[in-house]
Order: C-alpha cells, then sequence, then structure tokens
C-alpha cells in the first residue's frame, strides 16, 4: 500500500488533464478486469467479477484528480499569469516550486518580494491576479517556446514517510482511495463490483455525475480523505477529526446526508473486526457522495475517509496506518454486502 500510494501521489493529474494517473490505473487494473472503459468525461469505469452475481449493484468510486494550476496568459517579460484548478488557498501557493505541461517545464510561484510590497498590502492575501509563474524565459517569444496558455501546472512534492507512522505528498486527496480501490482490484472478491475512478471532482464532482449515471448503482461506498484539523489554535470542536484514529465514516457533510444503514453497517464491521474509526465533529466539506446520491432515482450512498492535514496544499500529511485500516474496512463492506445478496 505504502509503495503503492508513493508511486500515484508523484503522478500529476489536475482535474481536467488527469491522463497520467488514469494510463498507470488502467495498466494496473488490466490484469484484473472483466472489462474497463473510459467515459466521455474520462472517468475510468472497471468491471470486476466476483463469486457471486451482482450485476453494477455495488459501485467503489475514487477520484483521481488533484488540485493544481492552469496557464492563463504570457507577459511579455516572459512570466505566466495562471488561475488555480480547484479550491487551493492561495496563502500556500506563495514560492512553491510546479512542473507545467507533459515536458514537466520547472517553475516557481512568484509574487512581489516583502520588501516592495506597502504596510497595507503586507496585512492582506494577495488576489490571484497578482501571482505569476516564473520559468526562467528571458522574454515572451522565449516562455511561449516551452509553455503555452492552457498548460496545467501541478506542485512538487516527493512522497515520503516521516514522524511516527505518517505519510507526506501531494495529492493524498485522493491517491488514497485510487490505492484501496486499485488493492482490491487485485484480489478475490466476493461478489461483483464495479470500482469507478472518477475525473474532475475538485472543480465540482463533474465526473462523477457521468459515471454514476451509465453505472446506475443501487449502493456506492466512497473512498476519500477528509480535512483534518487537529492543529494549533483550533477550538476543539472545530478539529473535525485527526490521522491515526482510523477511517472516517461520515454521516453528513457539506453535500451529502449520508445513508444511515450503511453507515451503520461501517462502524458495526470497524467494532466487530478491532478497527479503530472516527467521524466528523465538524459539518464541512463535501465529494463525489452528493452527485452520485443524485443520481437516476437516486443511490445509497456512504463514504470512508481518510484524516488528512493540510488538504489541496503542496503538501498534504496522513496516517499509513488509517490508509491501511481503509483498506480493511472497504475489504468487510464488500463481503457484508455479498452476505445480502
Amino acid at each position: 500500500m505504502k509503495e503503492l500510494l508513493k508511486t500515484l501521489c508523484a503522478l500529476n493529474g489536475v482535474s481536467g488533464d488527469e491522463d497520467q494517473v488514469r494510463e498507470f490505473l488502467a495498466e494496473r487494473a488490466r490484469p484484473w478486469a472483466r472489462s474497463m472503459k473510459v467515459d466521455p468525461l474520462g472517468n475510468l469505469i472497471v468491471w470486476k467479477k466476483g463469486a457471486r452475481a451482482a450485476g453494477d449493484r455495488l459501485m467503489l468510486c475514487a477520484h483521481m484528480d488533484e488540485v493544481g494550476l492552469i496557464v492563463t496568459h504570457v507577459t511579455e517579460e516572459g512570466f505566466l499569469k495562471f488561475d488555480f484548478v480547484g479550491g487551493v488557498d492561495r496563502r500556500v501557493a506563495i514560492g512553491k516550486p510546479v512542473v507545467l505541461g507533459p515536458d514537466r517545464v520547472p517553475g516557481v510561484v512568484g509574487i512581489k518580494a516583502i520588501h516592495l510590497v506597502s504596510r497595507d498590502e503586507e496585512k492582506k492575501v494577495p488576489k490571484t491576479d497578482a501571482f505569476y509563474l516564473d520559468i526562467g524565459a528571458r522574454d515572451r517569444e522565449e516562455a511561449l517556446s516551452r509553455v503555452e496558455p492552457g498548460t496545467y501546472g501541478s506542485f512538487v512534492c516527493t512522497p515520503e514517510e516521516f514522524g511516527e507512522g505518517l505519510f507526506k505528498a501531494k495529492a493524498v486527496d485522493d491517491r488514497v482511495g485510487c490505492a484501496v480501490l486499485l488493492k482490491l482490484l487485485e484480489e478475490d472478491l466476493p461478489m461483483d463490483v464495479v470500482f469507478v475512478f472518477t475525473a474532475q471532482e475538485e472543480v465540482g464532482t463533474r465526473g462523477a455525475f457521468g459515471a454514476a449515471f451509465s453505472v446506475a448503482p443501487e449502493t456506492a461506498l466512497v473512498l476519500e480523505t477528509t480535512t483534518a484539523a487537529d492543529l494549533p489554535g483550533v477550538e476543539g470542536h472545530r478539529r473535525v477529526c485527526a490521522p491515526g484514529r482510523g477511517p472516517v465514516i461520515s454521516y453528513m457533510d457539506g453535500g451529502t446526508i449520508y445513508d444511515r444503514g450503511l453507515f451503520e453497517d461501517l462502524r458495526r464491521l470497524a467494532e466487530d473486526n478491532g478497527i479503530p474509526w472516527q467521524t466528523k465533529e465538524y459539518i464541512a466539506g463535501g465529494n463525489d457522495a452528493r452527485t452520485i446520491q443524485r443520481s437516476r432515482a437516486g443511490v445509497r450512498v456512504a463514504a470512508l475517509s481518510a484524516a488528512v492535514r493540510y488538504l489541496h496544499a503542496p503538501a498534504s500529511v496522513g496516517s499509513l496506518a488509517d490508509f491501511e485500516d481503509m483498506l480493511a474496512l472497504t475489504r468487510l463492506f464488500v463481503a457484508d454486502q455479498a452476505a445480502r445478496l
């Protein structure tokens, strides 16, 4: 799981540009798949045959994409103007290294130096139009020879372990979910399962809409990450959840009220099998479940997430034990669903 996650987090897949991630996932999934396809939105949908026939009744879902940026303009001086793709906190982007496009052109997020700003400017978070990308070009012509408007950019962060069982990388959201799905794909399953790796979750759960509509499952489990706020200065009731305390089983977030029966099933399975679990102590966030739930005549949905610090930042932090427990609890959930057939 750990080495797979390192590989997945090193790949670049900003929303709308998930090709590199999708190709890797498809290559790994192909030997285990009954069939697979890429739909018009870029979702990778994989059908896996299990011991019991279940058709498309159960769908497991994780999103491939990550937050990043996209180039919008090249200045006469050779700097690149850009906008963020997905919800990026501008405060964490200043000075961060990025790579642009398939050629991985190196750059850095720049802004006017602290020595040149006014006292009033010091007190404000700069707006995105004050940022630029420096790729070391002499002028506009040289910059355009390397990067054109519409080119995607990804943050740079080497995946690594640190501290007591912690893991740091970019795109932990949601390569953790993708890793769990890949691991399950390689196993013998007790029932047929549809595995969906969605596109464009970070810009409005767009891929999940098409995937859920075409698969039309009865039940869906979304494998995700969620905001951990176990940090200095955060009040107790706003700490949401914490890495190292087990997978997060959600009953509600900013986009979904989860199926109560599925919530209780996950809780029971965790407790009966000695898997630590937690729930969110603050209603916030959202994921593909909100779109899947509303597809066609409606879908029963549940979410199982890893608590991760610094989501949507160039580096995020989670617990390796939580990731393994997510895999174990998902495996139990599939077996429990098979027993009901």
